[in-house]
């Protein structure tokens, strides 16, 4: 996570130099904040006070993936991203009985276009709160995918100006890949769904569910919103990984060994792996073709290090 660090720090210096400092934690954090306050926000996100600046003028959404929150999900990028100037918030959406169940340490499981609903209302009242006409999205897993459903069909094309997706359950995964993600929560002992009936989003993220079909029957794609997927091939639960990946204009997909070869992050640790939090940063800000992240050792699960 250093590199990431380092980024953020080197753009604060040059910019604001009283601007607020917050920790960025690593997957450790995450998990940590997850058992003992799993309905908190990240530092720095979900500040309704803070106002756009001339140099970030977009809010910045971030969503977790399935039965994940944005407590354990955001304790490095949330915390980047308001260092570096970003009005930063996070919804925890897609809530069910397992939510109520585990005291919150479950989201992300209700059927998806309800969340979309959810994702609506949710980014109205940013709007409403910071002045913005138009934000920008980052989300992982399911939450890079369901953006698009307010995207296509909400009509969230006219206000939302960048998506970034990591490990984007875009076209589905088998259920092979449903099942990894279920027995991984169980691995690093949190709780989990005990079948795939408790999750009505798990279902619909299956590659040829009714969901998906009518989700990327008219492309994957809406005019004016620019699209970043950054995926690992060691994903192994949106499987196979390029099922992640858009076609469209205005669409970058990035693998991140071909960036970073040794870079050993699986689907859980994308939101934790350095490389590609540095291409998250890329994309909302200069948005550089030619942008080479910073590589160090990442490990599955965990990510980068510290």
């Amino acid at each position: 996570m250093g590199a990431v660090v380092a980024l953020a720090t080197g753009v604060l210096a040059s910019t604001a130099a009283a601007a607020p400092r917050y920790p960025v934690g690593t997957a450790a954090t995450g998990y940590a904040v997850e058992l003992t306050d799993p309905t908190s926000s990240p530092p720095g996100v979900n500040i309704w006070t803070c106002k756009p600046s001339a140099s970030h003028p977009y809010p910045v959404v971030l969503l977790p993936g399935t039965l994940y929150n944005i407590a354990d999900s955001w304790q490095a990028l949330g915390p980047i991203l308001a260092d570096d100037g970003y009005c930063v918030y996070g919804l925890s959406y897609g809530p069910d009985a397992l939510t109520k169940l585990t005291g919150g340490r479950i989201s992300a499981v209700g059927e998806i276009g309800k969340s979309a609903t959810e994702l609506a209302a949710f980014v109205k009242r940013v709007r409403k709160s910071t002045g913005a006409a138009q934000v920008d999205i980052v989300g992982w897993s399911q939450g890079g995918m369901l953006p698009r459903q307010y995207l296509e069909f909400d009509g969230g094309a006219a206000y939302v100006h960048d998506l970034v997706g990591l490990a984007p359950s875009s076209h589905g995964t088998t259920l092979d890949g449903l099942f990894a993600l279920i027995n991984a929560d169980t691995l690093i002992g949190l709780p989990a769904t005990t079948t795939l009936a408790d999750c009505p989003a798990c279902t619909e993220q299956e590659v040829g569910s009714s969901f998906l079909q009518r989700l990327n029957a008219g492309g994957d794609t809406v005019p004016g919103v620019d699209y970043t997927v950054i995926e690992s091939e060691y994903d192994e639960v949106v499987t196979p990984y390029t099922s992640a990946f858009l076609a469209g204009p205005e669409v970058t997909n990035i693998t991140l060994q071909d960036q970073c070869p040794l870079d050993l992050a699986d689907h859980l640790a994308m939101p934790y792996d350095s490389p590609a939090l540095q291409d998250v940063v890329n994309a909302l800000g200069a948005d550089s073709p030619s942008f080479q992240p910073d590589c160090e050792l990442s490990l599955p699960v965990l990510g980068s290090l510290g």
